[in-house]
C-alpha cells in the first residue's frame, strides 16, 4: 500500500466494526478522547493506551494486520483505545505546560477508565499498554488510581525504567538546553521537513550524520529523541510504508516529561516528580511502595534489541517475582525493539499471539 494513500489519523485500518468516539475531561482541565471499535458483544473489554507521541493510530495502522483487528478475530469483540494528554492527535505536547506522568496517572487514567465504565458496566476489562502509555498505567494501578483491572499489558517498560547511558545524558541535560537555549520547549520527528535554516531543520541536521541506519529524517529524530543512539525499532521488523509515514505516527514530545523519567531512571523505580505538590497527594511517592497490593496479573513485554528502556521489564518482573511469585508474566521477544512489536509488519504472527494467550487465560 502507497503510504501517499494512508490519511493522518484514520480509522480506515478497521474492518467491520462499529466506530464510535468518545470525549472525556479530565479533572485539571484537558479534553481527552477514547476511540470504540465494536464488531460483537463480548464479556472481556481491552482498552489499548499508546506511548508518548504516538497515539491510538499505533493500533489501527492499515498497512498490515493490527492490533484492533487481530482482537477482534480472536473474540475479543470490543476494543477501546485512549487517546491521553500525550498522544499526538492533540497539541498538549507542544504546549509551554510542564506536565508529568504524575497528570496521566492521576488524572487521564482514571478519567478514561470510568468513561469507557459508563458504557461496558461490569464487564472484564483487560489493558494493553506501551512506552510511557505503560509506564503511567501500571503507576495509576499501583497507587490505586484505577481499579478493577483483569489484566494488565506492559511493552518495554513498567514501573522500574532504565535507559541506555547515553539516553541518561540526553535526560539529564536535554530540557534546559532545549527550553533555555535552543528553543523551543519540545522536540519533534518532523523536524526535517521544517523550512531550511529553522532550529528545527538545523537539529535535524545535527543529528542526521549519526543515524547512518536509513535515509529518513523523521526516523532519526525519534532515534535521537528516544533511541539511546540507536533506533527505536529494528529496521527488518517495520514495513518501508509504517518508516515513510513516521512524520504522521509520531508527534512532537514536550521535554518536561524527560525530566521526570530522568529522575525515575536514577531512583530506579517510578516516583513521584515532586513529592511536596499538593496536586498529587493521592499519589505516593514511590509507586513500588504498594506493590503487594496489586493482583492484577501483568504480561511485561520486550524487545531483546529494546534500544530505549533496556532490560526495564525483565527487571521488573524479576522484582515483582520477589513480591508477589508466580503473579505476573516476562515474555522476550527475539529481534524486535521498543516500537516494533506493536508497530512491525509480523507482530501479527509473531507478537499478538502471545498477548491475546495471555488475555484469554486471565478471562477465564
Amino acid at each position: 500500500m502507497d503510504q501517499q494513500r494512508i490519511a493522518r489519523f484514520t480509522h480506515a485500518g478497521v474492518a467491520d466494526a462499529e466506530i464510535s468516539v468518545h470525549p472525556f475531561a479530565t479533572d485539571d482541565g484537558l479534553g481527552l478522547n477514547l476511540t470504540r471499535f465494536r464488531r460483537a458483544a463480548c464479556d472481556d473489554v481491552v482498552l489499548l493506551v499508546h506511548g508518548l507521541t504516538t497515539s491510538s493510530d499505533m493500533y489501527v495502522m492499515p498497512e498490515h494486520t493490527n492490533l484492533v483487528n487481530y482482537l477482534h478475530d480472536a473474540g475479543f469483540g470490543d476494543v477501546w483505545a485512549l487517546d491521553a494528554r500525550i498522544s499526538g492527535r492533540f497539541p498538549y505536547n507542544a504546549e509551554t505546560a510542564r506536565h508529568n506522568l504524575d497528570c496521566i496517572a492521576l488524572y487521564d487514567h482514571p478519567a478514561a477508565v470510568a468513561e469507557l465504565r459508563r458504557h461496558v458496566g461490569n464487564r472484564r476489562l483487560h489493558v494493553i499498554t506501551h512506552c510511557v502509555g505503560a509506564i503511567s498505567f501500571s503507576m495509576s494501578l499501583f497507587a490505586g488510581a484505577v481499579t478493577g483491572v483483569t489484566s494488565l499489558v506492559c511493552n518495554s517498560v513498567s514501573v522500574t525504567p532504565r535507559t541506555p547511558a547515553w539516553s541518561k545524558i540526553k535526560l539529564g541535560y536535554g530540557p534546559p538546553l532545549m527550553e533555555y537555549l535552543l528553543g523551543p520547549c519540545h522536540l519533534d520527528p518532523r523536524y526535517g521537513n521544517a523550512p531550511v535554516m529553522t532550529r528545527g531543520w538545523m537539529l535535524a541536521k545535527a543529528v542526521a550524520p549519526f543515524h547512518r541506519e536509513c535515509d529518513e529524517a523523521a526516523c532519526h529524530m525519534l532515534s535521537f529523541m528516544w533511541g539511546g543512539g540507536k533506533p527505536i525499532y529494528t529496521h527488518e521488523k517495520m514495513s518501508p510504508v509504517t518508516h515513510g509515514r513516521l512524520p504522521d505516527l509520531f508527534g512532537a514530545c514536550n521535554v518536561n516529561y524527560y525530566r521526570h523519567l530522568h529522575a525515575m531512571v536514577k531512583a530506579g523505580r517510578a516516583v513521584k516528580y515532586r513529592p511536596r505538590d499538593p496536586r498529587f497527594a493521592a499519589l505516593p511517592d514511590d509507586y513500588l511502595s504498594r506493590a503487594d497490593t496489586v493482583t492484577t496479573p501483568i504480561l511485561f513485554l520486550t524487545g531483546d534489541r529494546n534500544n530505549v528502556f533496556t532490560d526495564s521489564n525483565i527487571v521488573c518482573h524479576r522484582t515483582l517475582e520477589q513480591v508477589s511469585p508466580g503473579l505476573h508474566e516476562l515474555a522476550i521477544l527475539p529481534g524486535y525493539g521498543h516500537q516494533d512489536p506493536f508497530m512491525g509488519r509480523n507482530a501479527d504472527t509473531e507478537v499478538f499471539p502471545q498477548v491475546v494467550d495471555f488475555l484469554k487465560r486471565k478471562a477465564g
